[in-house]
């Protein structure tokens, strides 16, 4: 298969040196590689049936089939980014409106690298691509859920989760309207969403994602088909009652009441799918019920199909079970069970539904390889059947010609909601870097290096030891052509550096401020590299109107209700040397 450069370089400006392959690509004439390509387009199924499998399957170790590069757009641009206005509280206290705010400035950090003088005049692109992070699709009436634990923890319950879905459909139309590299104008070749993609590690939500990313209507409901049954029309004050007179716990912090809430929550969603490739990584709540509870013996599918739903709980009681969880002392729900089964009195009724059964690792690939869900391609975003055929979800893939991408499964499936890596896969990723023919690697995974320190041993491999981030970080740090880790879980934006890579973690799109990042890949051509990343919000608009409950009002409203969640941080979005940075490192090391 013909090699062609994967990231198209930047049109003529003055940032950039002109040269053929310049002009050429931005005449679309040099075709983009977008991973495995447009899977689902004849290139990929004639070179399928060619090997004798099914279209759009490669086979371990395959290059990437291209698509054409749009014309390249003038550069740079600061349009639908936070280089142009963000989303920024209009009061310092009481319920806050969102308004049009400053724009977050560049700033250049140098702490692998001293940056050159003329570096923008010579530097070329070698990549450019979206990273998402912690969509949390939720399933509200999902009976599974621990919103109980309120009290002890804002994670358990955030008043903007039943509008999730609208809120990502919007995320998805911003990075559609993106025209390339905001600083070197190359086409994005794709979107890697590095987990937590959904909440409850269930069936129907795992269904509203696919559709989010590869375009489809979607029906966030579950249960009665036609009415609302969870903890926002309880008539429980520990919880936002948007339509009851009730004055609840939310409504005495200023939270509005907004008549027809519920049935736009659950009303159908609009989703056009993500105009480019997109690539998928497993995280906690993808693999675990509840996020942190090992799969076992079928009383997770049990709880969660059923028709009972426990919506309450004693303060002291749900900081003890919590304190519990938050410790890895409940890895596989004992204690969480015991406390259902004490508190079974008080659990109350709600339509059972199939659809809220938990996954496992199989139909988690599985879904992503059915072609309802190929959008854009590629074919299983990321994963083949061979992750079918061992049980694996950790994968390579072609970013560019000079760059390989590597997705991680950091989960580990004794419990907990931290992660780690077993002895298999680290050794896969150490013999990937070692025979990578790319001069430089990305790798991307869900926890991030100090959320890896739960090396609880896997029951479906006992004997196999696990390993933390410290290692991870030591393995990258060997390899002269890593260039990056990025990542996600903390739900903060957070820029590290290892000695002679770069960490990156960007803020999830369920807490505010609701963000994704672009990142772009440049060669300097004078013995260093910068990483641009640059944040982006949802297409929403950043002021809200309560009466407007169209699929955009919801997602205006999403924003601004996670930003008034109590409880919630409110050092998400990070310093400015976690937002939009150039990142400066030395080529090769």
């Amino acid at each position: 298969m013909q090699r062609t450069r994967s990231v198209a370089a930047p049109a003529p400006t003055s940032f950039t040196r002109v040269d053929r392959r310049s002009l050429l690509v931005a005449a679309g004439a040099i075709t983009l590689s977008a991973g495995v390509g447009h899977a689902a387009g004849q290139g990929a199924a004639s070179a399928a049936a060619a090997h004798g499998r099914a279209p759009g399957v490669l086979p371990t170790g395959a290059r990437a089939l291209s698509r054409q590069a749009p014309a390249a757009p003038p550069a740079p641009y600061t349009r639908g980014t936070t280089l142009g206005a963000v989303a920024t509280p209009l009061g310092r206290f009481g319920y806050r409106r969102l308004g049009d705010g400053p724009a977050w400035t560049r700033r250049v950090r140098s702490d692998l690298a001293v940056p050159a003088k003329g570096r923008e005049d010579r530097r070329t692109a070698l990549a450019a691509f979206v990273h998402f992070t912690d969509l949390h699709l939720v399933d509200v009436q999902h009976p599974l859920r621990y919103e109980y634990l309120r009290a002890s923890t804002a994670s358990a319950w955030r008043p903007q989760e039943a509008l999730s879905v609208a809120g990502a459909a919007a995320l998805v139309e911003r990075v559609n309207a993106l025209r390339g590299g905001p600083v070197t104008a190359a086409p994005l070749s794709f979107v890697m969403t590095t987990g937590d993609n959904t909440d409850n590690n269930a069936r129907s939500e795992l269904d509203w994602f696919l559709t989010v990313m590869s375009g489809g209507r979607i029906h966030p409901n579950t249960g009665d088909p036609h009415h609302y049954e969870g903890v926002q029309n309880s008539g429980l004050p520990l919880y936002w009652q948007p339509e009851a007179a009730l004055r609840d716990a939310d409504k005495r912090l200023g939270f509005p009441h907004v008549e027809g809430f519920l049935d736009a929550a659950i009303r159908t969603v609009h989703s056009p799918g993500l105009n480019l490739p997109w690539y998928s990584t497993v995280g906690n709540h993808d693999a675990l019920p509840g996020g942190c509870w090992a799969p076992g013996d079928g009383w997770a599918r049990e709880i969660a199909t059923g028709g009972r739903k426990l919506m309450e709980l004693p303060a002291a009681t749900g900081a003890a079970l919590w304190r519990e969880v938050r410790k890895g002392r409940d890895p596989k729900g004992t204690l969480f069970r015991e406390m259902l089964r004490t508190q079974s009195r008080h659990l109350r009724h709600v339509t059972p539904d199939e659809r809220r059964a938990p996954f496992t690792p199989d139909e988690y690939v599985r879904a992503h390889l059915d072609p309802a869900y190929t959008g854009p391609g590629p074919v299983g975003h990321g994963y083949t059947r061979a992750n079918l055929a061992d049980g694996s979800r950790h994968y390579a893939f072609r970013i560019a010609d000079d760059v390989l991408g590597i997705s991680l499964d950091t989960t580990d499936a004794g419990g907990h909601y931290e992660g780690s890596l077993g002895t298999a896969q680290l050794r896969w990723l150490e013999r990937t870097l070692r025979d990578a023919e790319e001069p430089y690697v990305i790798v991307f995974s869900h926890h991030t290096s100090r959320t890896m320190g739960n090396t609880r041993p896997d029951p479906a491999h006992s004997a196999e030891a696990r390993h933390g981030g410290d290692e991870v970080v030591a393995l990258l740090g060997r390899h002269p052509k890593v260039v990056a880790w990025i990542n996600g879980h903390s739900h903060k934006n957070a820029i590290t550096p290892h000695g002679g890579f770069w960490e990156i973690s960007t803020a999830s799109h369920i807490d505010f401020p609701q963000l994704a990042r672009v990142i772009e890949l440049v060669d300097n051509k004078d013995g260093t590299l910068s990483l641009f990343t640059t944040l982006v919000e949802s297409s929403a608009p950043h002021r809200t109107d309560t009466a407007d409950l169209s699929q955009t009002g919801l997602a205006a409203l999403y924003r601004e209700l996670s930003l008034n969640a109590p409880g919630a941080r409110q050092d998400l979005g990070g310093t400015s040397a976690d937002r939009n940075t150039e990142l400066v490192l030395r080529r090769g090391r």
